[in-house]
């Protein structure tokens, strides 16, 4: 049985006059204190008071993304395998015929062969049952004048929204935010971005991310602030300078 032992603690301080909103300054204080805090603690079965708490490996950028099967629009996959040798964008929805949802799901349509052309494969996701997902697809195809051709994943018990981190219970209990994962052919994580329910994505964004991951991967390079395909770029301090102009 999990023991709060940091409750019993701020208790401890509140009974000497402490305020009881010492859990939540602490963690604002010292988030990164409290962090480690929270991961030791957690491990062993104790249960704490503030907010900060350690995301699990998978949620990271640079760790492997979550394996999962999962049934889609398209047929039932296995992320992994499905992902192949490609890109992957992983991007999750609060709800099927919302209207943000079905703009933004008409907008990846429409880009379609903006990905193909970067080996990127599209995957969304909602916590809606596939029938009403299939209804969806008719729906934006209609409204949007486009023809969806990447799968919904029908995530009805969350378990890949849970494992993405998709849920953020101070904005919903049972509805995902607007989260979106890039995934290299590695399988690994290569970037995060996370949109409240009510501000649609920015796809020229997610494009321009792309093509900096990917020439990233490739090239000891960085890129700059507002960079776009084809434009200078920053040679990373750690190669020398005679092999940079090389």
């Amino acid at each position: 049985m999990a023991i709060d032992l940091a409750a019993a603690f701020f208790a401890g301080l509140n009974f000497f006059g402490a305020p009881k909103s010492l859990g939540r300054s602490f963690s604002q204080t010292f988030p990164p204190l409290a962090y480690c805090v929270k991961s030791v603690l957690s491990r062993r079965g104790f249960v704490l008071p503030f907010g900060i708490y350690p995301l699990k490996q998978g949620r990271r950028s640079g760790f492997i993304a979550p394996n999962f099967t999962a049934d889609t629009t398209e047929g039932t996959i296995d992320f992994h395998q499905w992902i192949g040798d490609s890109w992957a964008l992983l991007f999750s929805h609060p709800a099927d015929f919302t209207p943000v949802c079905t703009t933004e799901l008409g907008r990846t349509a429409r880009l379609q062969d903006e990905f193909a052309k970067r080996n990127v494969k599209v995957l969304a996701l909602s916590v809606d049952p596939l029938e009403k997902h299939l209804g969806w697809v008719n729906d934006i195809n209609e409204t949007q004048h486009v023809t969806v051709g990447f799968p919904i994943i029908a995530d009805e018990d969350k378990s890949i929204a849970q494992a993405y981190g998709m849920i953020h219970p101070k904005a919903s209990e049972t509805f995902t935010v607007r989260s979106l994962f890039i995934i290299g052919p590695d399988k690994k994580i290569k970037l995060m971005i996370t949109y409240p329910a009510s501000t649609g994505r920015n796809f020229a964004e997610v494009l321009r991310v792309i093509e900096s991951l990917q020439l990233t991967a490739n090239y000891s390079v960085a890129t700059p602030a507002d960079w776009k395909d084809g434009e200078d770029v920053i040679v990373v301090p750690s190669v020398r300078t005679e092999d940079a102009i090389e």
